[in-house]
């Protein structure tokens, strides 16, 4: 099978699972909240079935069939959406010549990762965020096998980009800022969810235009700061 053919065949699988049941849709979205909280390896099936409200505690197992098919329809809920919304953004940057700044492919990593359960969405993904960084620690390979290649490619193209437009840097110090990249868009994005999932305060810093602006910023000033003239180690390749 091609790499387009199987990206297809992932979409109309996941077609099939997104025309969800409310009972299975509540499944999803506790357990979305409990492995935001606790991570996959601290949450069991029954405490999953017993917070959605199931009497039946192998409810998991009906509609998903295990729990790592659960934990694998919340990574791709989330990175189907990303993707989708990073491809299209790019597209249409490309068609104009573009992306031409450091600063415009920051914006999209950024803001291709806010907002996700919004209309139409499942309402998993409101604990996206905290989620994927909290799997990817515990379980990168899982999750990369998850992506298989396809469900990050927004991502990647993101970072040729980024290439091209960083000051002209050994490609070892390259991939380190990428993965020092990857790391404080996920921390962010996780911890912002995180405060804003809390309806007890208004949150003003975290809910204002001008904290993304900044952290867009800082992101920016992260990829263009000069060298140090360190030579001496290898660092490792990017997370995707």
């Amino acid at each position: 099978m091609t790499v387009a053919g199987s990206r297809l065949h992932d979409i109309r699988e996941h077609e099939t699972a997104s025309q969800r049941s409310e009972a299975a849709g509540k499944l999803l979205r506790v357990a979305g909240r409990l492995f935001a909280e606790r991570g996959v390896d601290g949450v069991t099936v029954r405490e999953i079935a017993d917070a959605a409200g199931q009497k039946n505690h192998a409810a998991v197992g009906y509609h998903f069939g295990s729990k790592d098919a659960l934990v694998r329809a919340l990574v791709l809920d989330g990175a189907m959406l990303i993707d989708r919304r990073r491809n299209a953004w790019l597209d249409a940057l490309e068609a104009g010549s573009g992306p031409r700044s450091v600063a415009e492919v920051v914006e999209i990593l950024i803001r291709t990762g806010i907002g996700l359960a919004e209309a139409g969405q499942p309402e998993s993904l409101e604990y996206y965020n905290r989620f994927i960084v909290m799997l990817t620690m515990t379980h990168r390979e899982r999750v990369m096998d998850i992506l298989d290649g396809r469900w990050n490619v927004g991502y990647q193209r993101c970072l040729a980009h980024l290439r091209r437009l960083m000051p002209a840097l050994p490609t070892a110090l390259q991939n380190q800022r990428f993965v020092f990249m990857g790391a404080y868009l996920g921390g962010v994005l996780a911890a912002r969810d995180g405060e804003l999932a809390d309806t007890r305060r208004a949150h003003p810093t975290w809910r204002a235009e001008r904290t993304l602006v900044h952290f867009a910023a800082t992101m920016t000033a992260l990829l263009e700061t000069p060298a140090d003239g360190d030579r001496g180690t290898t660092p490792p390749e990017p997370a995707a």
